[in-house]
């Protein structure tokens, strides 16, 4: 039987609700789901952090898939190799599937051959001239007697002054991997190396699966197909083999937990209530406000980052408590309605200090700090507002919580030995303090690889694939923006030109410009212009070829493809083979009106002189980006802001308990414990040395959000024996749900869940055991008649 009193109310209340969870969920159908870093950061993020992100996000090194097939003779590994190559490169998916065998490279091969005359940086009009064509014919003389020899016979005709494999040097890799039966293999001979480039971008984590799925399935009947092959084994690595075994991780892990901690909780309001319907009626504040709270991002940002859905639904996660207040603190025979008007002003009070505590995340610089505040001020309110509007009309009648009282009873023992144990949690606080005061080193971790969740061994292969395949650890790049994309062509050869001097003097090893890839329409014009007509030029090679071993009909398709090339189209972005289009877009972006252009350096042997290099070169403006020190500087801002807005929000709280409780004393009793908590759970935590991370910042927040609750119930004085027994079994509830279910987050290996978990467990324990002993509205007292008669 529900209450159905008054009928009025209760009609206009479930109405609005139910149509506040309609909107929402419109809403959220239209909702736009963003799991790109770049979403989370500052609009106004300086120049090194952009670079981060889109590097990260969109450059071609978040599309590599590094693949290594071991287990098995060299021939046989290149037999697997050239049946997974074959396989893959008819797959959409992949952009180009790189092994070494001749069709690695013979897209951009063929490309850069019919345009070698207007890529080449050598083609001037002195390359032309007899003297030079002259030099250019020697040369061939004496590299027809090198070891590439083989290779220069079949160029030489169409291309004796050697452009193509100028620029196919400029294009390859710094350091090609070994070749053994015509594909590439580790430095051991214990691997068939592959590199494979995705069509989808690396934070396109569900198309990265996919492309994963389909190296796999291709592995699995190369190993099939080839004799001798099936002991062979693939390892794997890359940006989107971390991006889905870290969100494989984390969902096994999120799933395997919900599911423990929604269990623990099942048991524990089971045990408490001992009524199917309440116990789900408990769900609903904390539903309705994940709901409300997704749509008002949405509507307030235009799009919902997955990490503010992610922390959001954690950090909105005590709204539970508010039914678990109402049900059990609703005595035998009492309507809801009564218990909600008793309680309703404390538990108000605790819900206006956790708005307030959060809305100062509203006012940072980082989206998704901003985002974080606004899905819990906005789940916090339609969660409160269920529980005051909504579940009054739906409790049954009669409802008592029967087992609830058991669950109060080690904290009322306790609390009767409190005067007893104040000197002992004082003694700890200031142990703590003291501790946090004569911490070694710096108290901040700093470390983004002890936020990763990606295991040391797995990092350790992904180093050893790079070095095997050539593939440049990229840490340093130069930076700049145009107003258009030739602007911004133009200034990356003028740039290529200050690095070349930097190679030339031993301070860089190697860079990669766009100009390299698309040079800009000036200089292809002018390369154009520099090419004589067809009655000059084969005058001149004739003179050129005079007392030299060649016929005088060898360079007919010289003179051919140089005539074409004069008149030719300019080359464009359109015009480009996947390969290098991919390459040039991770270096030219547009970003709005602006063009972004990211040019990495390689093997940088003095920073400081590379960096004022490039800040003198062309007309200046070009920034030297150390990646390294941007991730360092990111992570630092993300602390700095995190510690300023939880002091702001703690200072907050503060004056509105001041305000809320109208006594300077009873502010200090509500706050004093959680305090308290949060100081030993911070020195806990850096025992030995440890040091804080982001995450267990945020855990420092849903500490006093929690357990400001628990404490203003404390402090609520209340001459009613049994009324106080059930406010301790209300706030002995909450919190067994609550640390239970952060306890068993603490056992996960992600670091985020595993850092929020152990800070909220130990210090929502730590701020109900500190409020109940230094409480002074309720006093410890035995179990009543009340919980053990029956109904």
């Amino acid at each position: 039987m529900i209450d159905r009193k008054p009928s009025g109310s209760r009609a206009l209340a479930l109405g609005a609700w139910l149509l506040l969870l309609f909107a929402s969920i419109v809403v959220i159908t239209k909702t736009q789901f963003r799991t790109d870093m770049g979403a989370f950061l500052p609009h106004s993020a300086p120049m090194a952090q952009q670079v981060l992100t889109e590097q990260v996000n969109k450059g071609a090194a978040s599309r590599l898939v590094l693949l290594a097939a071991r287990g098995a003779p060299v021939s046989v590994l290149a037999a697997v190799s050239q049946a997974m190559a074959t396989t893959l490169r008819q797959e959409p998916a992949f952009i180009d599937v790189l092994n070494g065998d001749d069709k690695s490279f013979a897209g951009v091969q063929d490309f850069v051959w019919r345009n070698r005359y207007l890529l080449s940086p050598d083609v001037t009009a002195d390359r032309f001239t007899v003297a030079g064509l002259h030099d250019a014919l020697v040369n061939d003389l004496g590299l027809l007697g090198s070891d590439l020899g083989a290779l220069v016979q079949q160029s030489l005709p169409g291309d004796p002054t050697g452009e193509t494999m100028g620029l196919m040097q400029q294009l390859g890799s710094a350091q090609a991997p070994l070749s053994r039966d015509n594909v590439w293999v580790s430095p051991d001979g214990a691997s068939a190396l592959l590199l494979v480039h995705t069509k989808a971008p690396g934070f396109d984590i569900d198309a990265q699966a996919r492309d994963l799925a389909l190296i796999t399935s291709a592995f699995n009947a190369a190993s099939k197909a080839v004799p001798d092959a099936g002991a062979t084994r693939l390892l794997e690595s890359g940006p989107g083999v971390f991006a889905v075994r870290t969100r494989d991780i984390t969902k096994h892990d999120v799933t395997l937990l919900s599911v423990l901690a929604s269990a623990g909780a099942i048991a524990l309001l089971a045990f408490a209530y001992r009524s199917p319907r309440v116990l789900l009626l408990g769900i609903l504040p904390v539903a309705s406000g994940a709901l409300a709270a997704i749509a008002a991002v949405s509507l307030a940002f235009g799009f919902v980052h997955g990490v503010t859905l992610g922390f959001g639904v954690t950090l909105i996660g005590e709204s539970i408590d508010y039914a678990i207040y109402l049900f059990t603190q609703t005595a035998r025979g009492d309507q809801a309605h009564d218990t909600l008007a008793r309680i309703w002003p404390t538990l108000r009070l605790g819900v206006l200090t956790s708005i307030v505590g959060f809305s100062a995340m509203l006012f940072s610089s980082f989206v998704g700090f901003a985002q974080l505040g606004l899905f819990s001020i906005a789940g916090l309110i339609v969660a409160a507002g269920t529980t005051r509007f909504v579940l009054p009309h739906l409790v049954p009648q009669n409802f008592f919580g029967e087992g609830a009282g058991i669950l109060a009873r080690p904290l009322l023992a306790v609390m009767r030995h409190r005067r007893r144990l104040r000197p002992v949690v004082m003694l700890a606080v200031l142990a703590g303090g003291l501790a946090l005061l004569w911490h070694r080193g710096t108290f901040w971790d700093e470390n983004l690889t002890d936020l990763s969740p990606i295991p040391a061994s797995d990092q350790a292969l992904d180093q050893t694939l790079r070095h095997d395949l050539g593939v440049p650890d990229l840490r340093y790049f130069a930076v700049f923006q145009a107003h258009d994309e030739q602007l911004a062509l133009q200034r990356s050869e003028a740039l290529a030109a200050t690095l070349g001097r930097l190679v030339a003097s031993g301070r860089l090893g190697g860079f990669d410009v766009p100009s390299a890839i698309l040079p800009s329409d000036g200089t292809q014009k002018a390369r154009q212009a520099a090419l004589p007509d067809a009655p000059t030029l084969s005058t001149r090679l004739a003179q050129a070829s005079v007392g030299l071993p060649f016929r005088a009909d060898t360079f007919a398709p010289f003179l051919h493809d140089v005539a074409a090339a004069k008149t030719a189209p300019l080359i464009t972005q359109a015009s480009l083979p996947p390969a290098l289009a991919l390459r040039l877009g991770s270096m030219l972006v547009q970003n709005g009106g602006e063009w972004d252009v990211i040019v990495p350096l390689r093997d940088v042997a003095d920073p400081a002189a590379v960096a004022a290099a490039i800040a003198q070169a062309g007309d200046g403006g070009a920034e030297f980006v150390d990646l390294n020190q941007a991730s360092d500087q990111l992570l630092r801002s993300f602390q700095h802001e995190a510690v300023l807005l939880a002091s702001i929000g703690s200072l907050a709280i503060l004056a509105v308990l001041l305000i809320g409780l109208r006594s300077v004393a009873r502010a200090v009793t509500v706050a004093a414990p959680l305090a308290a908590a949060v100081i030993v759970t911070a020195a806990l935590l850096t025992l030995g040395g440890a040091k804080i991370s982001i995450f267990e910042i945020v855990g420092f927040l849903l500490i006093v959000a929690v357990g400001s609750n628990y404490c203003l119930f404390f402090e609520r004085a209340d001459t009613n024996p049994q009324t106080r027994e059930r406010a301790v079994a209300s706030i002995a509830l909450a919190n067994l749900c609550t640390v239970s279910a952060y306890g068993l987050m603490s056992l996960s290996s992600i670091p985020v869940l595993h850092d929020i978990g152990k800070t909220v467990a130990i210090g929502t324990f730590l701020s109900l055991v500190f409020a109940a002993l230094f409480s002074r509205g309720i006093e410890g007292q035995g179990a009543t008649p009340e919980w053990t008669a029956k109904a």
